[in-house]
Parts: C-alpha cells; structure tokens; sequence
C-alpha cells in the first residue's frame, strides 16, 4: 500500500529513488516549471544541451527518464511536459502528474516536484500521481508485470506547512480513495457484479466506512425486488424482469447536525445492458458492464461528503438493475406504471436507465430536498454530442450553473446543453399512456432522455449529468485518466454539495 506524505523540501537533496520535475515549452526551449528550481540550478549550464540530446521539448504528455549520476541526490530524474506556461492550470498539472505515475516504475519512493505552490495545485499534484497510477488487476494471473508500485510518494511544496495546503492535500486523499472505488465496481465484470453483488459490496463498503472510533455516521437501506413492488416501482422491476438476478434499491444517507441544506444524489446502476429485446449489436454489448457508474459514483460521492464532513444533508439513491433477454423480460409496446402513478408506453427496451431513474427520481422527489441531481451513462446521442471526454449537464439554470463550477473545481470537463420546449411535446406524444419512453426521432436523444427525467422532479430544483462518454475509457490511457472506469463525477458530486454549505 502506498503512503502519501506532503514536505517542505529541496527536490535535489531528496533521496527517494525517484525525482518528478515538471517542463514547460516555450520559444526559447524547454523551462524547468515552478518547484523543480533546485534541480536546475544543480544541474547549471548542462540542462538545455541534456534537453537537446533528449529531444525534450516540454509539450503536453512528453516524459524523459534520466539517471542522474549523484547531480542530485535521488539517482533517477523524471522529466514531464506540461505544455506552454501560459497555459499551466490544475487541470494541465493533474494531467502531467498521471503521466508521471506511469513513467515511475521500480521505485520505491518517489519524490513529485511539480507545480505545487497553491493549495489547488497540491490536490492537482496529489490526484493526478494516485488516479493516473490506479490499476485494475484483480483477473491478473501476474498483477504487476515489469511494474513495481512505490511504497511512498512525497508531494514536495514550499506551502506544505499552511493549514490551506494541508487541507487540499487531505481532502486530495480522500477524493482518490472514493474515486477509485468506483472505478473498480466499474471495471468489475458484469457476470461477477449482479444487482444483489452490487447492493451487497455497497454495504460491505458502508461497513467499513462507519466501523471504528470517530468514523462517519451513514444510514443505509437496501430494497430488494419484494420491497421495490411493494413500493410500487414499477420501472426498476420492469426493466429487472428478465435477468434472473433480481433488481435492487440502495439508499445512502448523510444527516449532519445544524444542516440546513438536502440534496438528493441519484445514479443510473444498469450491471449489464443487453439491450433487451431492442438487442444491441454484438460490438456494443461488450463494455456494458460501465452502465453503472452512475450508482458508482453516487454511493462513492456520498462516502466522500461524509468522510470530509460536509455540513449538507446528502441522499443517495442507487437503483439497481440487468437488462436482460428472456421470456419474462418487458417488450416494446408494454405500459409501465412508475412509483407516484405515471403510465410510462415503453418503445425502446435498450432506453431503460431512464426506466429506473424514474422510479429513484419519485423517491428523491417525495422528501423534498432542495435540489436533485441525477448522473447516468444515459444515451449514446451525448457522446455523439460531446465526444468521450465531456459530460452533458442539463436542468434548471441555477443547478447547472452550480454543476459546471463544481466540475471546474474538480478538474472535469463538462458542457451545458438545452431542454428545448419541444422535447416535452415528444415526451408527452404517446397514445396509450401518460408518456412516451422514447420516439424514435434521430435527433437530440440526450435532449429527450433529460426532458423524460424532468417528468419525476415534482417540480424541485434539478440537474442531469449525462456521463455516456467519459464515465469509461474503452481505449488508451491520457492523463491521469485509465483505461475502464474512470470514477468521473465523484469529485464533481462532492464540489457541488460542498458549494451548497
């Protein structure tokens, strides 16, 4: 297990094994950034020609090893671009730091001397170098080939001694740990992590969080496929029908004294989606497992809030379910009543996360919070929108305003997109019930879903995060973002409740 530690410290006289120093490119050639000045000055007028030699220009994602021959007292040097200067923000240094965690191996400490003169940049640092060394091996016959994880990594600031850094580093801990959680329920198979495996591992993490002196008190409630007809969702079991693992229904509470704000969290947890009987294409169907990384990050967001002890009522709601092919499962064309009384006319059985946010929505809704949020790998349309690496937000003004500052405070990329007037005529165009599921237009499928949704907010303050895109990484690495899961949105979650204090 890796130990983080925050230092006040001169990266040449460190002797971890490893020194990370950060390069900007400039007209001139590469410049040694902000918090790698020791080592420049150690190495005097032999830098640029070494630069030269290495071909190292300090743009965006470059990285260089360099045994340093005792001119500092570490025996390797990590060099990391981090593109034009004038372009150097948390975000650009959170990226660089992911880099860098990769290019590390075989070290057993490791010293990280980029940018980290603001408390901001410190939780950039300290995010970047633990998400961007995340790995999912639990399949792994051989865990770690040719790579060994670092036993310790100092994060070197000359603010290190400032309560303010101090904080950003520690909440920069807790972030980490919560987001990748996330990403391993993700990246876990959808055959291992069935809705009962999934509300189970919920609480076996909730166990943990809670156990112990001093811990954070956290109410849980799991609602099997018996409490969920009961409570009439009709959406949740619709959709859980087919799968011989039944659906569930976790809820998270966090009920801090003297708050005096309630928001309500609520995530898309689809284990598996086949499409149902609306089959998808064979290519489609392989990286289904992520189409619950909604109810991921909201469970995770909430541990987080909790851990940090965030002065703001937090309710999350994680409906759970496998959207599978058999003789029980619904077909296109059947009527669903969700919870409160609304006929939904299902004509799309691959449109079903709208099916069991509503249900949780009703619920959210009923105890009146201030604001609702929902977050779901909802539609294939937002990424077609938005490309892989940005979420759609959409809602009320005042919400999506909070969710965009959020993200920015997070170091995630989101985009504000419409609800236009016309997408509640589509959703109210069914002939048979009170509202259509889905209609077939080709156009603004990401709008539609969003409009359908608003349909269960009682009318109360409400945000949509549609994360299709960045919530899975099917291809390579970038950044401090990995391949699988990528735990986007817990930070963004956490920010925004924290914004509500």
């Amino acid at each position: 297990m890796t130990t983080y530690t925050l230092r006040n410290a001169s990266p040449a006289k460190t002797r971890c094994d490893a020194v990370v120093v950060g390069v900007t490119s400039s007209k001139k050639g590469p410049v040694v950034a902000t918090g790698g000045g020791d080592v420049a000055k150690a190495y005097g007028r032999r830098l640029a020609p070494l630069l030269a030699t290495l071909g190292f220009t300090g743009k965006d994602g470059e990285t260089a090893k360099v045994p340093t021959g005792g001119t500092i007292k570490s025996p390797l040097l990590v060099l990391v671009g981090l593109g034009e200067e004038r372009a150097l923000t948390p975000v650009g240094v959170r990226r660089a730091a992911g880099v860098a965690a990769r290019t590390v191996t075989n070290a057993a400490s490791v010293a990280i001397a980029l940018p980290a003169d603001s408390p901001e940049l410190v939780r950039a640092v300290t995010e970047g170098f633990a998400l961007g060394g995340y790995t999912f091996t639990e399949y792994k016959t051989d865990p770690k080939p040719g790579r060994t994880d670092a036993g310790e990594v100092v994060v070197l600031s000359e603010q290190a001694r400032k309560k303010d850094t101090v904080a950003a580093f520690e909440r920069a801990r807790a972030v980490t740990a919560c987001v990748a959680g996330a990403r391993h329920w993700v990246n876990l198979p959808a055959g291992d992590l069935t809705p009962p495996v999934f509300a189970d591992a919920v609480v076996a993490a909730h166990k943990e969080l809670t156990s112990g002196r001093g811990a954070p008190k956290v109410g849980i409630t799991v609602w099997d496929e018996q409490k969920l007809a009961a409570e009439g969702c009709g959406g949740i079991l619709a959709v859980g029908k087919g799968s011989e693992a039944p659906p569930r229904l976790v809820k998270l509470t966090w009920e801090p004294k003297g708050a005096t704000r309630h928001v309500a969290l609520v995530g898309k947890g689809i284990t598996y989606d086949s499409g149902g009987y609306t089959i998808k294409p064979p290519a489609s169907m392989l990286h289904m497992k992520e189409d619950m990384a909604g109810a991921a990050t909201v469970v995770q967001a909430l541990f987080l809030i909790a851990q940090l002890n965030l002065p703001v009522r937090v309710t999350a709601w994680a409906p759970m379910a496998e959207n599978m092919i058999s003789g029980a499962a619904m077909r296109p064309g059947d009527v669903l009543t969700i919870r409160g009384g609304t006929t939904v006319e299902m004509t799309n059985t691959d449109a079903e996360g709208r099916l069991i946010l509503a249900d949780a929505l009703v619920l959210a809704a009923e105890e009146k919070p201030d604001t609702i949020v929902d977050i779901a790998t909802l539609t294939g349309a937002m990424v077609v929108a938005l490309g892989e690496r940005m979420a759609g937000v959409m809602g009320a003004d005042d919400v999506v305003a909070g969710l965009r500052a959020a993200a920015d405070a997070a170091g995630e990329a989101v985009w504000p997109m419409p609800i236009p007037d016309e997408m509640r005529e589509r959703v109210t165009s069914s002939k048979v019930a009170d509202i259509a599921q889905h209609d077939w237009v080709r156009w603004g499928g990401g709008l539609f879903a969003a409009a359908f949704l608003r349909e269960f907010t009682d009318g109360i303050p409400w945000g949509h995060v549609d994360i299709a895109g960045p919530g899975f990484n099917p291809g390579g690495v970038h950044g401090y973002t990995t391949s699988g899961g990528t735990g986007f949105g817990v930070a963004t979650l956490m920010e925004y409740v924290a914004a509500q204090a």
